[in-house]
């Protein structure tokens, strides 16, 4: 595969023929509507958290006033969002919490039903497992080592590829807590727990290949992945074992993902090592800078 160094456009620079593995300066709610419509595979994105950072730059997503401004405004981009997904596409959204003084403001699923209602159709909630989440100093509830990545799609009919994220088969190995489970593994009759499948004539003839898939299990909704950090943008950032299963179901090979919250460029990374093309905005000329440097390394390394 080949791939040439990611392009430096603004948003005033996108004319008819749009230039993908591009990076767009500029905010979400500008630069989306100046995009062609069902030009993108798949969105997957995580856009900053209500009332948790200060990028340093003006018009930045997360400093609204209210929650309910907030919650607006995410509906109202995402709206644009779907214009540009293509009939089969999908959206992949992660998002954190927020607490004001003792209230928890349920703002990941303030946020998805709120999609649900503009149109979306929410097929999945994933529970992102953080292994190794920073310890709270609170005594007075459990410290929060999960978030939310919803799974939205445009239409009833969408792109899917369930083969690609597999996980491997926990039956018959010593993580199953099947008593006896392992020995019954591919002998006629000896189906495991016979009384809650009895009737099951696969299963009673030790029909194993029809019974479990050869590439794994389907995948689950809690995915353990560690938090990421980068040497250059000084926090966490999108693990990239967090968006792979997202880009490898949603989106074709040589498809186009979007992230209208680039950041440090991790979608993009991710999209490129898997032979998807991506398009990012940045409203942030630093991360921007960023995410080109990565970029630009992972061009090359995929020359």
């Amino acid at each position: 595969m080949t791939t040439s160094a990611p392009q430096r456009i603004t948003a005033s620079d996108i004319r008819e023929e749009l230039s993908f593995d591009s990076i767009l300066l500029g905010c979400a709610q500008s630069v989306l509507p100046r995009l062609p419509p069902a030009c993108v595979d798949c969105i997957v994105t995580s856009p900053p958290y209500f009332g948790q950072r200060d990028y340093g730059v003006a018009g930045q997503i997360g400093t609204e006033e209210t929650p309910e401004e907030y919650i607006e405004r995410l509906t109202l981009i995402f709206r644009e969002a779907k214009r540009l997904l293509k009939p089969a596409g999908s959206l992949w959204l992660n998002l954190g919490d927020k607490y004001d003084s003792l209230h928890m403001l349920g703002l990941p699923w303030r946020v998805a039903l709120s999609l649900k209602a503009d149109g979306w159709i929410l097929r999945s909630d994933i529970i992102w497992h953080k292994p190794n989440a920073m310890p709270a100093s609170t005594k007075n509830r459990p410290t929060t080592d999960h978030e939310y990545v919803f799974f939205f799609t445009k239409s009833g009919d969408y792109y899917y590829d369930s083969d690609s994220i597999r996980e491997p088969h926990v039956t018959f190995t010593d993580r199953s807590r099947m008593r006896g489970g392992r020995n019954h593994f591919g002998r006629p009759g000896g189906t495991p727990e016979a009384g809650k499948n009895r009737g099951n004539n696969n299963l009673h003839r030790g029909r194993w290949d029809q019974a479990f898939h050869e590439l794994g299990r389907n995948k689950r909704t809690v995915w353990s992945v560690p938090l990421s950090k980068s040497r250059d943008a000084h926090f966490a950032v999108f693990p990239e074992k967090l968006i792979e299963p997202c880009i490898l179901a949603g989106c074709p090979e040589g498809g186009v993902v979007l992230d209208p919250f680039l950041g440090s460029g991790t979608t993009a990374v991710v999209a490129l090592a898997n032979r998807r093309r991506f398009l990012g905005v940045e409203l942030n000329p630093a991360y921007r800078e960023i995410a080109q440097k990565r970029l630009t390394g992972i061009s090359r390394a995929l020359l």
